[in-house]
């Protein structure tokens, strides 16, 4: 499957707004391959909470828990910044927060991508003020360059330009998830 020229999705194929393809979905996995042995290694012996950033990580948090080698506890939070746009709005709203009491344990936040990093800056201290006994950061993407002085992300996958991506759980207006590669959109 040649996921450069965007087969494998019949629709995609000949969806305009789709431009380049980049990050091919076995690059994406071997890296989710990585992340989860070096995460292995930095909380072996512990126990790990994996929070994962609704909806948008919903296909990360999946192929990154089985290729962490450890047990594993996993919740959600839906939060919202964006809306149906492709900027964000400034204000980032709890739409569905988690059902673990975080008291005492390592919670694993994991982000399908961080931009302005406005998103998850508030995530890092909501859930530090929950008692959790440490907080850190897996994110897939990292636009290059838009986040704010301090904030720390644990575990990168892949830094990316700062452009609208879709594709392997990121959206417009709930569309493009399903894809399994990042591709560009176009306005």
């Amino acid at each position: 499957m040649n996921l450069n020229s965007k087969s494998g999705s019949n629709w995609a194929e000949s969806d305009p707004s789709l431009g380049e393809v980049i990050l091919e979905a076995s690059v994406i996995q071997n890296k989710i391959r990585e992340l989860g042995k070096v995460i292995s290694q930095d909380y072996s012996g512990r126990s790990l909470l994996l929070v994962g950033v609704l909806k948008g990580a919903l296909l990360f948090v999946a192929d990154l828990a089985r290729a962490i080698d450890l047990a594993v506890e996993f919740d959600f939070m839906a939060v919202s910044s964006y809306g149906v746009t492709t900027k964000t709005s400034g204000v980032v709203r709890i739409v569905k927060d988690l059902d673990t009491d975080l008291t005492g344990k390592d919670v694993l936040i994991v982000e399908e991508i961080v931009d302005s990093g406005l998103t998850l800056s508030y995530l890092v201290r909501n859930l530090q003020a929950r008692n959790a006994r440490s907080v850190q950061v897996c994110a897939l993407l990292v636009k290059d360059g838009m986040q704010p002085p301090g904030l720390d992300i644990a575990y990168t996958g892949f830094v990316i330009p700062p452009v609208f991506v879709v594709g392997y759980g990121l959206d417009l207006a709930e569309k493009y998830r399903n894809l399994p590669y990042v591709a560009v959109y176009k306005d």
